[in-house]
């Protein structure tokens, strides 16, 4: 992926949301291999988001370390304004943090659970894209870029059903905000991982579960986070995606096909 060269990203200052790990981190690496200003957001994997603002340092790439809990509504938005201060401006905003809290049966849920995942999938997107618009209104040529999931269209595996639901929610945000934002030349877009092997997985998926998605997938193998990177620089590229609005592009190997 380094090899793919994206003339018109170099320069501008982008924020990933939980960027410390998985697609996240990927997408960190990806970014600043094009000459982007990385904020670089993280809330407790701190260990591995200096190492990798490291990394890309040691590369000759620019990322700037942004500690937030992506639950809390003000945590999310001073994020933003740490990345602006850090760079002077904000071109770009990619919603990538989240999670599964738990894997809890429809039978079994509770008002707590349903807030965690709601706050860690939805309102982090909110939270950020609010605080990001005013910025990107300035830039001219902003873009957001949401993290859904195939989550969101299948209905979810076992005790994952508030999950997906929180991934749909998003992906109507997406729509919404596409709708909203264009006139201001801000395009937005989201991409929506299939089964990729990341620490999420790691988490929630047992072996089981992971073959049984294997089984499904007809490239035969599970993703990476490497397989998701070029769809968002794609879409964050106004030279290569410029009339590509309110779309979710699929990335998962076939498993669901649209």
């Amino acid at each position: 992926m380094t090899s793919l060269v994206v003339p018109d990203l170099a320069g501008k200052s982008v924020l990933i949301t939980g960027a410390s790990t998985g697609i996240g981190a990927a997408l960190a690496t990806a970014f600043a291999a094009q000459g982007a200003l990385v904020g670089l957001h993280f809330n407790s994997s701190s260990a591995a988001a200096e190492t990798l603002a490291a990394k890309i340092a040691a590369g000759g790439g620019r990322a700037a370390l942004v500690k937030a809990d992506a639950t809390k509504s003000d945590e999310m938005e001073r994020a933003v304004e740490e990345t602006v201060a850090a760079f002077g401006r904000l071109d770009g905003l990619i919603n990538n943090a989240g999670g599964m809290v738990a894997r809890l049966a429809y039978s079994e849920m509770t008002d707590e659970h349903y807030d965690a995942v709601m706050d860690l999938n939805g309102r982090s997107v909110l939270a950020a894209s609010r605080a990001a618009i005013p910025h990107l209104k300035a830039a001219g040529c902003g873009f957001i870029i949401n993290t859904t999931s195939i989550a969101a269209r299948n209905g979810a595996s076992n005790g994952a059903g508030i999950y997906g639901s929180s991934k749909a929610f998003i992906a109507n945000v997406t729509r919404g905000m596409a709708k909203e934002l264009i006139p201001f030349g801000i395009r937005v877009n989201a991409v929506a991982p299939g089964v990729i092997t990341t620490p999420f997985h790691e988490r929630y998926s047992t072996a089981e579960q992971m073959q049984a998605a294997l089984n499904a997938i007809p490239q035969g193998r599970h993703g990476t986070p490497e397989d998701c990177v070029g769809v968002y620089l794609f879409l964050a590229s106004n030279l290569l995606s410029p009339y590509i609005i309110g779309q979710e592009i699929e990335v998962n190997g076939g498993q669901l096909m649209t």
